[in-house]
């Protein structure tokens, strides 16, 4: 007699679940793992995206602080062109103030005895003097002694010399001058801006030279 015993299953090879547990593990570490790398690639993009942000911000503050520099630079620069602007105009006036005095001053000095001059013109560094003498040789002297002092570029040159007769007072020369004046250690001519043209009519005559 043969008996069926229809409730009981069969049983599944244990080696097959084995397999199939293994698998499982092998796929959960796998998934555990990418997930890992995952994490640390985020993390790790993460704090270089802060460093690069701070790396930024540095910049900008210092290329902030160089262009305030820059500009205190430039309004240095500014400032220091219009101090020596003004330093040089300020050396022009006193070289200028201090010229006519000396042409004054020289031309007084240069007069011989018997010659007195009626008129003196400058225009830039070119002078002349007119004026009149009782003798060629103090013509000749005056223009040794312009010659002589310094203060005049060589030649001095005389353009006319006239005799005129007086009455009952002998003859006198009627004569005119021209020079040019030049500071001493000053530049040479044309360089200097020229003074303002100017007349300084004269009639003394120098005693005791």
């Amino acid at each position: 007699m043969i008996r069926i015993n229809l409730l009981e299953r069969p049983k599944a090879p244990k080696a097959s679940f084995d397999i199939a547990r293994h698998t499982t593990a092998l796929c959960a570490l796998v998934l555990v793992v990418f997930a890992a790398g995952i994490g640390w690639r985020y993390w790790h993009l993460t704090q270089e995206d802060a460093r690069l942000t701070r790396e930024t911000a540095e910049a900008q503050r210092e290329a902030a602080r160089l262009k305030s520099v820059l500009l205190q630079v430039e309004q240095f620069e500014q400032r220091k062109g219009q101090l020596q602007q003004r330093v040089t105009l300020i050396e022009e006036l006193r070289r200028g103030q201090s010229g006519p005095v000396h042409l004054l001053d020289e031309v007084s000095r240069s007069l011989p005895d018997r010659l007195w001059l009626t008129e003196m013109k400058q225009e830039g560094s070119d002078v002349r003097l007119q004026g009149h003498t009782t003798s060629l040789t103090s013509l000749s002297d005056l223009v040794g002694n312009l010659e002589s002092s310094g203060y005049f570029q060589r030649p001095v040159e005389i353009i006319d010399s006239q005799v005129e007769s007086t009455q009952g007072q002998g003859d006198l020369v009627k004569f005119t001058v021209k020079a040019t004046f030049a500071m001493p250690g000053a530049a040479p001519q044309g360089v200097s801006a020229p003074a303002r043209p100017g007349t300084v009519p004269t009639n003394q005559r120098r005693a005791g030279a």
